[in-house]
């Protein structure tokens, strides 16, 4: 558990694994999150594919799928994928928009990034909405270039990287 302060009130955050029941949730969850930004309703449904998750997916060792519940709902999650044995990719971090800058962002980051430290992992590739460009700088990431939407053929997307160590030979 996590304390953070919502209004006036401080709160507990209960971080854990997500469950393979919870994907049209968290689903659900995300195309909410991605509104948030005034995106229009065809973007949205663009997006739809791409911002479905399956129990599967949430089984699979490759994936780590973990969520923020407070009290006994969830309001946030995130999804890293490993890449190799030290890449990962933060392929989901989404909050719902009642609790977007109130820090369950910030405490999801935290913890993922904790999760790469104890699987060795050297870094942390993140293709993020523009919007979210201020969020992941502030988490340390670096604009390392773009990549195109797996949504919206043309629309191209920051790519950012946190490095968790040097690459193994780099001399500090």
């Amino acid at each position: 558990q996590v304390s953070l302060t919502l209004g006036n009130m401080p709160a507990l955050i209960t971080i854990r694994d997500a469950a393979p029941k919870e994907a049209a949730y968290l689903s659900a969850l995300a195309l909410r999150s991605k509104s948030h930004w005034g995106y229009s309703r065809e973007f949205i449904q663009s997006c739809k594919s791409e911002l479905t998750y399956r129990p599967s997916q949430i089984v699979d060792d490759k994936f780590h799928f973990v969520v923020a519940q407070l009290d006994d709902v969830v309001v946030g999650f995130y999804a890293l994928e490993a890449i190799s044995s030290s890449r990962f990719e933060l392929g989901a971090l989404f909050v719902d928009p009642k609790h977007i800058g109130v820090g369950v962002g910030r405490k999801l980051m935290q913890h993922a990034l904790k999760t790469v430290v104890i699987q060795s992992g050297e870094s942390v590739l993140i293709q993020g909405d523009p919007n979210a460009e201020r969020f992941y700088l502030a988490a340390g990431a670096k604009l390392i270039g773009t990549r195109e939407s797996g949504s919206i053929p043309g629309r191209y997307l920051p790519l950012f990287e946190i490095l968790i160590r040097p690459p193994a030979g780099d001399v500090a």
